[in-house]
């Protein structure tokens, strides 16, 4: 018996495997009738001494949709009890009777997968067995054993609306005087006929599409399908429409259940497009998910806090420009490093040479050099003029062409070419601290003189700053003697004249000291 079993159950699981049309169904939708004619065997309890013999039956169910039905049956069996000492219910001794058994009963059924062919079920309920002894005995005798019931089975959808069907049962009985129930298997199989329901139009999934067109049964709840019941999937990216919360994904993106893309970097840009993953936070990125850097420096937009930075510039982490010696041109750029503070610098980052003289201004001794003028490695003139040897030999420039409007301070046209000359002589020692003194002839009272000396003394320093904007006011001022420091007599018309002048006098000679010393060196080729 039990290698019956294992055949039954082996056949079961090789019809199952034998894949039935993929429209068939085990259990068809709506209300439907179901006539299943069955035939099968009893495996009593220990208790009970009954021969097992086949037993042949048919059930009828009403089907509430593709779940839940109920169903009554009827079956009727013939056998002999085969133990003397066994005793039927109603007190006979039952030892070499024939039996007669009819079962009925009701049960309430549930379907586990009634949408495809494959279909395990449930079932519970009530059952009773009228059992009649046939054997010739003065009367016939009867009993009836009832209880609960209950099972499973597996339906193998063949078709639309027929179905091969394998079950088992457990029912209960109870024999006095014990009080336990008796176990009573019985094997059953069938084939199942439906009548009415909706075998061809059910929508097992839901989604507006009856199965027998439904190409893609089992569509999850809510997805929008297509005319075959296939789930729309509009930016492709593996969510379907009505479930995805995030529409319009772009291709490629990565996403998750809900259908929305992630962004690891938070750049802005899905991850599965992001050629470009772990971007620093605050970077401005191009459509790749890759680092915009506009000016080129290394350091990407949003983080560069010194945009526009020039082609070629050293930057710091920051993205701005790195300037070792401060000089206004970025290293990179600056072709003349460690430029001395202060210095004036052109855009390549080299000295400016104000002058013109080839010598550049944080080299150059003697700035502002006439132009054509030749000049040493210092910068400063080989060739001097008359004054320019008076000044640096005697510390001073004594000149008596300049003239002014009689008992006045005024300077006359004539003698602005002169003080021209001379404040060109000047700028080119900007470290020269110079006195301008005023000087008279003897003439008019000493109160006077020094008075009108002062006043022309100021009115010459007044001519070179407003003329000469190199010149540093600090280091100059204007004093008038009068007629106090005489160079000749006051009684000729001659000395008079030689008594009319002014002087630049260099007021720190040690510079004109280290100036003829360095003049000196240059002589000996030192």
């Amino acid at each position: 018996m039990k290698a019956l079993r294992m055949l039954a159950v082996l056949a079961v699981v090789v019809v199952a495997t034998l894949a039935p049309t993929r429209t068939a169904r085990s259990e068809p939708g709506g209300l439907h009738l179901n006539l299943t004619p069955f035939g099968g065997y009893w495996d009593w309890g220990k208790e009970i001494k009954f021969d097992k013999h086949a037993f042949y039956g048919g059930r009828v169910g009403l089907g509430f949709g593709r779940y839940l039905g109920v169903e009554g049956y009827y079956s009727w069996l013939k056998t002999r009890a085969n133990d003397p000492l066994f005793t039927l219910p109603g007190g006979t001794p039952g030892a070499g009777r024939e039996m007669e058994l009819r079962g009925y009963g009701g049960d309430l059924t549930l379907n586990l997968l009634p949408s495809i062919a494959f279909d395990p079920y449930v079932l519970g309920g009530w059952h009773e067995e009228k059992i009649t002894s046939k054997t010739d005995v003065p009367s016939k005798i009867q009993d009836w054993e009832n209880g609960l019931e209950f099972g499973g089975g597996i339906k193998l959808g063949l078709g639309s609306k027929i179905a091969l069907r394998g079950e088992i049962r457990d029912k209960l009985w109870k024999l006095p005087p014990s009080s336990s129930s008796i176990n009573n298997l019985s094997y059953t199989g069938g084939l199942q006929l439906t009548l009415g329901g909706s075998a061809h139009g059910g929508d097992a999934d839901k989604d507006g599409v009856p199965d027998k067109n439904d190409r893609c049964p089992n569509t999850p709840k809510g997805a929008l399908v297509d005319a075959s019941g296939c789930p729309i999937d509009s930016d492709g990216d593996g969510v379907p429409d009505g479930l995805d919360q995030c529409p319009d994904t772009p291709k490629g993106a990565i996403v998750d259940a809900r259908g929305c893309t992630s962004d690891a970097d938070s750049d802005g840009v899905p991850d599965g497009i992001d050629q470009c993953p772990g971007t620093p936070a605050g970077t401005i990125v191009d459509a790749k998910g890759c680092p915009l850097d506009s000016d080129g420096d290394g350091v990407p937009d949003g983080v560069d806090k010194c945009p526009n930075t020039p082609a070629g510039a050293k930057v710091d982490a920051t993205g701005c420009p790195v300037d070792s010696d401060n000089d206004g041109v970025p290293d990179g750029i600056d072709q003349c490093p460690n430029t001395p503070p202060g210095t004036k610098v052109d855009a390549r980052g080299c000295s400016v040479d104000s002058d013109g003289d080839g010598v550049p201004d944080d080299k150059d001794l003697c700035p502002n050099t006439l132009p054509n003028v030749k000049v040493d490695a210092d910068g400063c003139p080989i060739e001097l003029n008359e004054k320019e040897t008076e000044l640096l030999d005697k510390g001073r420039i004594t000149t008596r062409e300049i003239h002014f409007e009689t008992a006045k301070w005024d300077i006359l046209p004539e003698s602005r070419p002169v003080l021209d000359d001379i404040g060109k002589i000047l700028i080119q020692w900007p470290k020269l601290k110079i006195e301008i003194g005023g000087h008279t002839d003897a003439r008019g009272s000493d109160a006077y003189n020094l008075n009108l000396s002062q006043k022309r003394a100021q009115a010459v320093l007044d001519y070179l700053l407003a003329n000469f904007p190199q010149i540093n006011r600090d280091q100059y001022t204007a004093k008038g003697y009068g007629e106090r420091k005489p160079v000749a007599s006051n009684k000729k018309v001659e000395g008079m004249a030689k008594n009319r002048r002014v002087e630049f006098k260099v007021l720190n000679t040690e510079e004109l000291t280290k100036e003829r010393e360095r003049r000196r060196l240059l002589k000996k080729g030192e």
